[in-house]
């Protein structure tokens, strides 16, 4: 209300300036311009210079310029005055408006939200960029609190096996032996595995990630990947199919440990959500100045509405689902993260739940070549499962032969 006031008093005092300085000037101009003026014009129109008369005339023309000036100054005064408060609540309103919202948000009511009044262009500006604003702030706060709720889940379980091992120990009650070290060990281990991949989203999302970049053969690349899942598919019965005929001899600038962390989490978020006897197929090939790599499963897929958040940190489309197939819910926030940071992207899209699900990165290429090699890991059937879907892969229009088994 004060700076309200404030700026009021100040329209009304620049106006009461430009008033007065208008009204010493007319009166300047009355009383030392006009009277001789006035008296030339008298004499040239044949009255004698000591004539009674023009007395008479320049006291009435005095008189009538000094009122014309009062009245002039009093209707001016009002009419600044009327402005001076039409503007003033012309901005009183919106930015009263705009300070009672910045002190809410400042209190962590992150809901508030200021009305485009339409009393400025500039005024509406500044309120669209406080509820841009505040809405960010919103979206980090809840943010936050997931995080730290999701945080607090994942610390649990770890933290209460090796306190609940250790009391035991304690109390008697349990014996040490090496499958109690083996539990102590790998609850230890999953505590510095979160820690080190918070570490890493954070570090990725700020650039400050440190990349070994240098240029890698797609080829080479993805079957170094999935050569290392192989073991985990064959032991839940998922197909792992790798085509990159159309990219194997193309080049990438890659950290290649990073790139091996992108693949590996792609492929084991894919194989968490494909039944047993499901197939996973990884493609690569050209798209331009990109070279495109796909990971395509028929399993559990991805509801429209999840898609926007499957690269948000530890979010789960099925909470209760994911945390009994373990894993922090980061992997794909670190992927996404790691992508960007080799001057990439990665998308996901799912044409519905029960429908599979597909996760694209994209990365610039270096160089061109032809494929040389197609690899099937798993079983036989697996080319001919890939080959009747529906994933948009070029059909080879010759025979398919035998897969063979990675070395």
């Amino acid at each position: 209300m004060w700076g309200a006031q404030g700026l009021a008093s100040r329209f009304m005092a620049a106006l009461l300036a430009v008033l007065v300085a208008s009204i010493i000037t007319a009166a300047l101009v009355a009383a030392v311009l006009g009277p001789p003026i006035f008296h030339e014009h008298l004499i040239e129109a044949g009255h004698a210079a000591d004539s009674p008369e023009i007395v008479h005339i320049e006291e009435a023309y005095r008189d009538s310029s000094l009122t014309s000036l009062g009245v002039a100054l009093l209707v001016a005064v009002a009419c600044a005055s009327v402005v001076a408060w039409y503007l003033s609540r012309r901005l009183q309103i919106p930015l009263g408006a705009l300070t009672r919202a910045a002190r809410e948000v400042s209190r962590g009511h992150y809901d508030r939200r200021v009305a485009i009044t339409g009393a400025s262009r500039e005024l509406d500006t500044l309120a669209e960029a406080f509820n841009t604003m505040a809405t960010r702030l919103e979206q980090v706060e809840d943010t936050r609190r997931q995080l730290l709720a999701d945080l607090a889940h994942e610390m649990r379980t770890p933290v209460s096996t090796v306190r609940a091992y250790s009391e035991g120990l304690q109390e008697g009650v349990v014996a040490w032996d090496e499958t109690v070290a083996a539990v102590l060990r790998d609850q230890s281990d999953r505590l510095g595995r979160l820690a080190e991949d918070l570490e890493d989203v954070s570090r990725a999302e700020e650039g400050r990630i440190p990349l070994n970049l240098r240029p890698s053969r797609v080829g080479d690349l993805v079957w170094v990947a999935a050569d290392a899942a192989r073991a985990a598919y064959q032991l839940k019965g998922v197909n792992l199919v790798v085509d990159v005929d159309r990219a194997a001899g193309l080049r990438v600038d890659v950290d290649v440990q990073r790139f091996g962390q992108i693949i590996a989490n792609l492929l084991g978020n894919a194989l968490r959500h494909t039944p047993e006897g499901g197939t996973v197929l990884v493609v690569a090939f050209r798209d331009r100045a990109e070279v495109v790599f796909r990971v395509t499963d028929n399993g559990d897929g991805i509801p429209a509405e999840q898609l926007p958040h499957v690269f948000e940190r530890f979010y789960r489309g099925d909470t209760a689902r994911d945390r009994t197939q373990g894993g922090a819910g980061i992997g794909l926030t670190i992927s996404r993260a790691l992508a960007d940071a080799l001057g990439g992207s990665l998308t996901a899209s799912s044409p519905g739940p029960g429908q599979g699900s597909t996760f694209t990165m994209t990365l610039p290429t270096t160089s061109t070549g032809r494929g040389v090699r197609h690899t099937t890991l798993a079983t036989p059937e697996a080319a001919a499962i890939i080959e009747a879907t529906h994933l948009g892969l070029r059909r080879s229009t010759a025979p398919r032969s035998a897969p063979q088994e990675m070395p």
